[in-house]
């Protein structure tokens, strides 16, 4: 009884008190709201260095090696800080929007390659198919290639989305109000550790769970035309 007493007494002052649990519901606004327009962002410029990589021409084929080469080999906190202290620093726009900027920067760089090995992994035979039909080549990479690339390549998508949304438990560092840092909050206000850190964690785990679920069905429905 004296424990659950205590716990209960942690989860009121944690919680409950001063409407602390408000912090919590903003920041899985923020959370999902950087989160999202990151992984839009992620795919446009995702796509546009997968066409870079597969390019012929010597000049857009270095732009996307150097483009994936720096952004997966730095740090996403580091991009982050100086994209958002350095870059972006003399524009007035809101902070998640620079963060989200930011997380769709870092997310472009695995999104190409994710779809460059999309792209690769249909049968070349589909695409002379599309030539022979007297299709041009944007024809037959938009109308043929693209449509089966994209159920191939949509599992790898859904998980580089799952741990985007992870990852931007990080824009505390440029003071936003995300889940972590509401958790963070919590625990000064209260000298508190265990109750807003299981808060949290579980809060990221509801959230990912229902994407799973979501993402599942998805999947499932553009499989449909699959024969198995």
């Amino acid at each position: 009884m004296e424990w659950f007493e205590t716990v209960k007494d942690q989860f009121f002052r944690c919680f409950i008190k001063d409407d602390r649990y408000m912090l919590l519901v903003k920041g899985i606004g923020v959370t999902l709201k950087v989160s999202l327009f990151a992984i839009i962002l992620g795919i446009l410029i995702g796509f546009i260095i997968a066409v870079c990589n597969l390019s012929k021409h010597k000049g857009l084929k270095a732009i996307g090696k150097i483009y994936t080469d720096v952004i997966r080999g730095t740090p996403s906190v580091t991009q982050l800080m100086i994209i958002y202290f350095v870059v972006f620093a003399t524009l007035k726009w809101s902070k998640w929007i620079i963060a989200a900027i930011a997380f769709g920067i870092n997310s472009g760089a695995y999104v190409s390659e994710i779809i460059r090995a999309g792209i690769l992994s249909i049968d070349k035979g589909q695409t002379e198919a599309g030539r022979s039909l007297g299709l041009n080549g944007f024809q037959t990479m938009s109308r043929i290639v693209v449509p089966q690339a994209v159920k191939n390549i949509f599992p790898a998508l859904c998980n580089e989305f799952i741990v985007l949304i992870k990852e931007t438990a990080i824009v505390g560092y440029v003071g936003l109000m995300d889940i972590q840092k509401a958790g963070d909050f919590i625990k000064s206000a209260t000298y508190i550790a265990f109750m807003p850190l299981i808060g949290t964690a579980i809060i990221y785990y509801v959230i990912i769970k229902l994407l799973n679920i979501g993402l599942r069905k998805i999947e499932k429905a553009l499989r449909k035309s699959d024969l198995r």
